[in-house]
């Protein structure tokens, strides 16, 4: 646990994980968006699962989808990424545990690690702007579920698209889209370590800080109820109904890493 985790604030009251109500008033017509949590996946594997269920989707063999999922540690660069954002280059990194990837992803180089909630939404999408700003508002609204206030600042520059709470990035952002179907997405620092995000250029910005919900609250171990939020905050600020899925409904599913 990083020093800055250890000086986190005195822990505030846990808000409760309330059940929400279904369907949410947003919600118009019969459209469900499937929602599925698979434990922590290794990255290439779940690369790989989105881009199967990105076909079935794109060919409705299967709703909209979200997949809600950690991964083991892993740095991964977008399509704009500078090699400059990762000194010392992949070996260095994967001598060290942190896996380096490739990937098609739209924004720069970030990094994930168990204790993040990662979510892969593989929906249909004709306007990419919107769809990102819909994204980050319902970030925000399960954030201030936690207490936290938060905001995005894609407004401001590509560089600063995901959620923010004041100067400090909480949450990233990077999707990819291919024939209208929407495969990568969002990641938001729950109680993981934030350290490996200081020793590379982080979302392309130098000196960027990065912050967590553990950082903010004091609190540690609230990734299960965060999860809870952020899937009914996604599927409301999209209009949808959400409809929990165990695995086996994809079909294809990945192996969880063995703890």
């Amino acid at each position: 646990m990083s020093d800055a985790l250890r000086a986190a604030p005195a822990p505030r009251a846990l808000p409760q994980c309330r059940r929400w109500p279904s369907p949410p008033p947003a919600y118009h017509g019969n459209v469900d968006l499937w929602t599925c949590h698979l434990g922590t996946v290794e990255y290439h594997e779940a690369a790989a699962l989105q881009e199967d269920l990105r076909a079935r989707v794109g060919a409705n063999e299967l709703p909209d989808l979200l997949l809600l999922l950690e991964h083991p540690p892993v740095y991964t660069l977008g399509r704009r990424s500078d090699p400059a954002d990762l000194p010392f280059g992949p070996d260095f990194w994967r001598a060290r545990g942190i896996d380096v990837v490739q990937t098609p992803r739209g924004g720069k180089l970030t990094y994930h690690a168990p204790g993040q909630l990662v979510g892969y939404p593989i929906m249909h999408t004709t306007d990419i702007p919107a769809y990102v700003r819909t994204m980050e508002a319902a970030i925000v609204a399960a954030l201030a579920e936690e207490g936290i206030e938060a905001r995005g600042r894609d407004r401001e520059g590509s560089q600063f698209t995901g959620v923010w709470v004041e100067d400090r990035k909480i949450a990233s952002i990077g999707v990819h889209v291919s024939k209208g179907v929407t495969t990568h997405g969002f990641a938001i620092n729950v109680d993981n370590d934030v350290e490996p995000f200081h020793q590379v250029t982080a979302c392309g910005l130098p000196g960027v800080r990065m912050t967590s919900i553990a950082l903010e609250t004091g609190r540690i171990g609230g990734l299960p109820c965060f999860r809870k939020r952020m899937a009914y905050a996604f599927a409301r600020a999209h209009g949808r109904r959400q409809r929990i899925v165990a695995p086996a409904r994809l079909e294809a599913t990945p192996s969880p890493v063995a703890a």
